[in-house]
């Protein structure tokens, strides 16, 4: 039987596949991210998925399908990735204050057997409220989101920073679930 492999670490991640009832084994991509652009576009996180999935791909056997993704948050169409430290947090945080900015999440799958790829990205869109900036700082101490794009995870946000929402919230905590069942069905695994 084919085998998933998620190509991630990320604990959020997990929890999307395992609440989608898959078995799974976790093979962490080595992939240096390094974005030479701040510049958004779905041809940039699609190739970081990609890149994430085939560096494991290189490294499993000829039955399993492979799912390498990436998520990144943009505001007025400039990437904010993981912060550097808590200062770089807090700057993020004040721009993303009062503002709507998208979260994108591109999902690649390959299957190793076909040498078949799928890939998908889904956007979301997230609305924070004006934040004062003790909100922010009590945030970044408590919940230290320092490996997270855009500085924050919205399944633990306190209240008083989020407006609202549009579209997959599993998107925006890291991989649409919708996503993951698209990109498997059409690399021929089948789900019960």
């Amino acid at each position: 039987m084919t085998k998933i492999i998620l190509a991630s670490n990320s604990p959020r991640r997990k929890k999307i596949l395992t609440d989608l009832g898959l078995d799974f084994e976790v093979i962490p991509s080595n992939y240096e991210e390094k974005l030479e652009t701040d510049v958004f576009s779905y041809d940039l996180i699609e190739d970081l998925a990609t890149q994430k999935a085939c560096d494991v791909v290189n490294r499993v056997g000829k039955d399993e399908i492979v799912l390498g993704a990436d998520t990144i948050v943009v505001l007025h169409n400039k990437i904010l990735g993981k912060p550097k430290d808590k200062d770089n947090a807090f700057r993020m945080l004040r721009e993303l204050s009062g503002q709507t900015h998208m979260v994108v999440t591109a999902l690649c799958g390959i299957n190793t057997r076909t040498n078949r790829a799928a890939l998908l990205s889904t956007t979301s869109y997230v609305r924070f409220k004006e934040l004062s900036d003790d909100l922010i700082n009590y945030y970044i101490e408590e919940f230290k989101p320092l490996d997270k794009a855009g500085s924050y995870g919205i399944q633990e946000l306190p209240d008083g920073f989020l407006d609202k929402y549009e579209g997959s919230f599993d998107n925006i905590v890291g991989l649409s679930s919708d996503a993951v069942k698209a990109v498997l069905n059409q690399l021929g695994y089948n789900h019960q």
